[in-house]
């Protein structure tokens, strides 16, 4: 007997994050790749009517194809769990973990993954403590350039690149973001992603993209902006250090716990070192992104993997 599929499916998408205009084009993306294949699509931005017409709706699915707070911080997901309706993508408490930086960097150590040194400040400390003194002692510690990011938040809005001199301006602006701000010592080397797929069959790394910023700064304008970065698939990396990247991509995927989809980010090092930065439950899915990229030279059909995720998702609700 053939199991039950899912046939209708309703993407949220949009929001009222930053990163609104990513998460529409990321929605229609998807709905066109679900509609190819037979799937009944709507695409919903969520507002105050939302968990009405959930209940009313009753979709087979709900993919959040949201990003940014509310949509990968864990709240909406915690609330389309209790509803049961199953979702695309990790669950609350492991989207939580992989949304707060600072927290992921310490989970990915124990599984032995490298990550920068680096500290978290709240904005209060950082003002009750001195401004001068907070610096002084993190230029000390932290020597040479860091990256300085809001702590929670992503398509590096909010990011800035600087040595000591440009410190303090840098935690103002990570600060507009977000109330605690990330210094990470920076790594020199080639930047990639590594998206992880698990359809139920365990987790599974795409080829490596490599990110080559023409502005040589990944922004948020070289992410979005087609034309703006060179993108490599597979990256330019040698077998062995790929093969290691890989490894290190999956390990911080099932440390957090994640499940269906994710994007793991990282910058390898002249030695061949993956130092993990960081780790997304709704990576982009918009004609520029890093993801169906890497499931193209994969030689995977995206509207294929794209239903494979969702009969995942509606198989793990209803065999509970």
């Amino acid at each position: 007997m053939n199991e039950p599929s899912p046939r209708s499916v309703v993407i949220l998408a949009g929001g009222i994050s930053h990163e609104r205009d990513v998460s529409l084009r990321s929605g229609r993306r998807i709905a066109d790749s679900l509609a190819s294949q037979g799937i009944d699509v709507e695409i919903r931005d969520p507002d105050a009517t939302l968990f009405t017409y959930l209940d009313e709706k009753r979709p087979d699915v709900v993919w959040p194809a949201l990003h940014g707070a509310g949509g990968e911080d864990g709240s909406l997901r915690g609330l389309l769990d209790f509803m049961n309706i199953p979702y695309i993508g990790s669950n609350a408490d492991a989207s939580r973990l992989a949304w707060d930086k600072p927290t992921a960097k310490v989970l990915v150590t124990r599984a032995d993954v490298a990550t920068p040194r680096s500290i978290s400040l709240s904005r209060d400390t950082f003002r009750d403590l001195g401004a001068t003194n907070v610096l002084a002692r993190i230029s000390d510690e932290l020597s040479g350039p860091v990256v300085v990011k809001p702590a929670q938040g992503g398509s590096a809005q909010g990011v800035t690149l600087v040595d000591s001199a440009g410190l303090a301006s840098a935690m103002v602006h990570a600060y507009r973001y977000w109330d605690v701000a990330l210094i990470e010592q920076r790594i020199v080397g080639t930047e990639i992603s590594i998206c992880v797929i698990d359809s139920g069959d365990g987790p599974v790394a795409l080829p490596a993209v490599e990110i080559e910023p023409l502005s040589g700064v990944y922004s948020f304008e070289a992410r979005y902006n087609a034309g703006e970065t060179r993108f490599y698939t597979p990256a330019r990396l040698p077998a062995e250090t790929a093969t290691r990247a890989a490894e290190s991509a999956i390990a911080a995927h099932q440390t957090l716990g994640l499940r269906h989809i994710s994007r793991i980010d990282f910058i390898v090092d002249a030695a061949g070192t993956a130092w993990f930065l960081e780790a997304s439950v709704m990576p982009g899915l918009t004609e520029t992104s890093l993801f169906p990229r890497a499931l193209e030279v994969a030689g995977h059909d995206v509207g294929w993997v794209y239903l494979a995720l969702c009969q995942a998702a509606y198989n793990q609700t209803h065999s509970r």
